[in-house]
């Protein structure tokens, strides 16, 4: 399990104001092999391209938005202080979709593939990772997942980052939430999916090694992602007495929030996931979502930041998650080209360790700062703003922050606390 502190609203994170704004970060004793390109500024003579394979359509396309945004807000930033070899970084924006539609993640890498990018950011699902991080990895790109939290992904390839945790994080935060809220006989609603199947595999054992039931959502209790009709599942749910409901689920939420409290069940004994924990205002009536609670892995965002990332959208975001974690990947791809000399895929993964801090180095926040140590043959330790710490041995974040939000009478989720955590 994971080892927790609750730190409180309004920590550390709202202190910073730059651009890449630091949450703190941990020192890992990975070892790891990079190639330093020390004060090699001329890289490999072409520009480095990055591709996004992120939820611009389906069930995760609330998601897509702040990715996006996050994605290109890194993209400005390194842009604006000369790019990469005095060359702007490319970015090249395609549509992972959902597994409902997994043509459309295949062809975006086939896009992305012929593209010759050195390095992709995506996908949000796990499952839509799972069905295309083979053909990824033999193209030899580097991929950086922003939000995939899958436990099947930790050490998949040596060529697949993460800077989300995996669910052994958010799970013992989700676990450890819903016994503090003294819930007993928890019954939990997980589709047929590798994140939400990996997620419940995690909250199980945790509750039950601390006394509490799963009443219902074991193995075999999935439902399937294109289900329809919630009613009679949402019957079979609480004919098992529970006192806390988990929902784990994307847009198929829409409908099993109203079956839930449609039956007189109480919206603040439902808990939500990252892959559910979102705006619902314009979705059910006032008051429908009350004291429900959710997670999200991350640091809260500063203000600060935030309102960058509302800049580079255009108009302000709906919902900022994996925003930061977006960002943080961008940023560390592009600072692993700098520092092995190539924006090839290889060379990017064989320096991302390194840069995130596995190795040491000198703490440095966003670009300019960590770019100037780089260049001037030092080792650094880049601070994320997502507040994960340096990649461990399986390429996951080795520490992390999982947000605890709790929603309003509006139906909106509110950011409560941030719990600290270690893989």
């Amino acid at each position: 399990m994971a080892r927790w502190n609750t730190i409180a609203r309004g920590a550390a994170f709202a202190a910073a104001a730059s651009l890449a704004l630091a949450a703190c970060a941990s020192d890992s004793e990975t070892e790891t092999t990079a190639t330093d390109g020390g004060g090699d500024t001329g890289g490999s003579g072409e520009a480095l391209k990055i591709g996004s394979l992120l939820p611009l359509t389906g069930s995760l396309a609330f998601l897509g938005p702040p990715e996006v945004a996050g994605v290109d807000l890194a993209q400005q930033e390194i842009n604006e202080a000369g790019g990469v070899w005095d060359q702007d970084v490319e970015i090249i924006h395609t549509d992972s979709s959902d597994t409902d539609n997994p043509q459309i993640a295949s062809q975006s890498v086939s896009e992305l593939t012929a593209e010759e990018v050195g390095a992709i950011v995506g996908a949000a699902s796990s499952a839509v990772t799972l069905n295309v991080i083979d053909d990824i990895t033999a193209a030899g790109i580097a991929q950086i997942s922003p939000a995939n939290t899958a436990t099947s992904l930790s050490g998949y390839s040596p060529l697949f980052f993460r800077t989300a945790p995996p669910d052994t994080v958010q799970g013992d935060a989700l676990a450890n939430l819903i016994l503090d809220d003294g819930v007993e006989n928890l019954a939990i609603m997980p589709m047929a999916d590798d994140y939400a199947t990996s997620l419940r595999d995690v909250v199980q054992p945790a509750i039950e090694e601390a006394g509490a039931t799963l009443t219902y959502g074991a193995s075999g209790d999935e439902f399937q992602t294109d289900a329809a009709n919630f009613e009679s599942i949402v019957q079979d749910v609480l004919a098992t007495d529970p006192d806390g409901v988990l929902v784990i689920a994307f847009d198929q939420t829409k409908s099993i929030i109203p079956a839930l409290v449609g039956a007189g069940y109480p919206a603040d004994q439902i808990y939500l996931t990252d892959g559910n924990t979102a705006d619902y205002s314009a979705d059910f009536e006032e008051g429908t979502m009350t004291g429900a609670k959710g997670t999200i892995p991350g640091a809260e965002p500063s203000d600060d930041f935030k309102a960058l990332l509302d800049e580079v959208n255009g108009s302000p975001l709906d919902s900022y998650a994996y925003g930061a974690e977006s960002y943080d990947a961008t940023m560390l791809a592009a600072l692993a080209a700098l520092k092995g000399g190539a924006g090839d895929g290889q060379t990017i993964a064989d320096n991302m360790a390194a840069v995130s801090g596995a190795d040491g180095g000198t703490e440095c926040t966003g670009w300019v700062e960590c770019a100037d140590l780089i260049e001037a043959g030092e080792d650094i330790n880049y601070q994320a703003v997502s507040g994960v710490g340096p990649f461990n041995e399986d390429n996951d974040p080795s520490s992390a922050f999982i947000g605890v939000y709790e929603y309003g009478d509006d139906n909106v989720q509110t950011w409560v606390e941030s719990v600290a955590g270690e893989a």
